[in-house]
């Protein structure tokens, strides 16, 4: 009995190192984006992405957690804008700082989590003017740890975080377009 608890720890040692060996070579950073075109100039796009307030109109993060705690703070909009926010396991506890704006093509924010996990990444909003519109392209890249190089072994990120993406800039262009 004792040969074969043994012999079934060493291969889960050995699975949990081959795991491990395997993430470890896979990239140091990442990148999640998704763009759409929005039949609106980028001035009247801009603002709803450079004031957190308006975040509530189009974030698909807003509608995850309507009870989330959130505080603002710093510049009303554009670049040192704060928002600080505190939600379910859906949205987790972080808070977003507007690094850079450039009127009205591009925002550029720190994402800070706390929890769910612990890390810093960083978001970019695009907008580019486009025939009678624009296209606006959400991206968010950042380091990628070996703990989060190992959970993307087992859960798509760019799937999962893109269709929050995906979903958000659906909203973006349905209050844009109005």
């Amino acid at each position: 009995m004792l040969r074969i608890l043994l012999i079934a720890m060493a291969v889960a040692v050995i699975a949990v190192a081959g795991i491990l060996g395997y993430a470890a070579m896979q990239p140091d950073d990442f990148r999640i984006a998704r763009s759409t075109a929005i039949k609106a100039p980028p001035e009247k796009i801009y603002p709803l992405m450079s004031d957190f307030r308006r975040s509530a109109e189009w974030s698909p993060y807003e509608k995850k957690d309507p009870n989330m705690k959130r505080s603002f703070s710093g510049a009303a909009s554009g670049k040192g804008a704060i928002y600080s926010f505190d939600g379910n396991s859906d949205v987790g506890t972080g808070r977003l700082e507007i690094t850079d704006a450039t009127p009205p093509s591009k925002v550029v924010l720190r994402l800070d989590m706390v929890k769910p996990f612990e890390g810093s990444n960083i978001i970019e909003y695009s907008i580019l003017p486009k025939g009678d519109g624009s296209e606006v392209i959400w991206s968010m890249h950042g380091q990628q740890p070996l703990l989060a190089k190992a959970i993307c072994l087992f859960f798509n990120m760019d799937k999962m975080v893109g269709a929050d993406f995906e979903q958000g800039l659906a909203s973006l262009k349905s209050v844009a377009e109005k």
